[in-house]
């Protein structure tokens, strides 16, 4: 399974940044979509995730300005970040859950310049 993600930039603050991820090689069902941040000297955090069924879940942080989606048939997951902040740089790394197993992406850097 290999996850790719894209859509990472620098921004200003306020802008808006759209990124997706697109798993492959994988002939079985994924279950969880989601995605992840890591910023310098910090650990990786959850930003979003969805299940199949296209329940959310969103970090305190980042709720009311992003939104997460996915399209099973294309196997891919999005996420529409509006409203950025500086303290939104980061590395953005999706995640698939496949048969209970996670797959991480190589991950997006995504920058908000003040």
């Amino acid at each position: 399974v290999q996850l790719q993600a894209s859509g990472g930039g620098l921004v200003q603050a306020g802008g808006s940044l759209r990124l997706s991820c697109v798993a492959s090689r994988s002939s079985f069902r994924i279950n969880d979509m989601g995605w992840y941040r890591q910023a310098p000297g910090k650990q990786r955090e959850l930003v979003a995730v969805i299940t199949s069924g296209g329940r959310t879940n969103y970090a305190d942080s980042v709720k009311g300005r992003f939104t997460v989606s996915r399209d099973n048939a294309k196997k891919t997951v999005y996420l529409q970040m509006n409203s950025l902040k500086p303290e939104d740089t980061a590395v953005y790394y999706c995640n698939a859950d496949i048969l209970r197993v996670d797959y991480w992406g190589k991950g997006t850097l995504v920058t908000v310049s003040s």
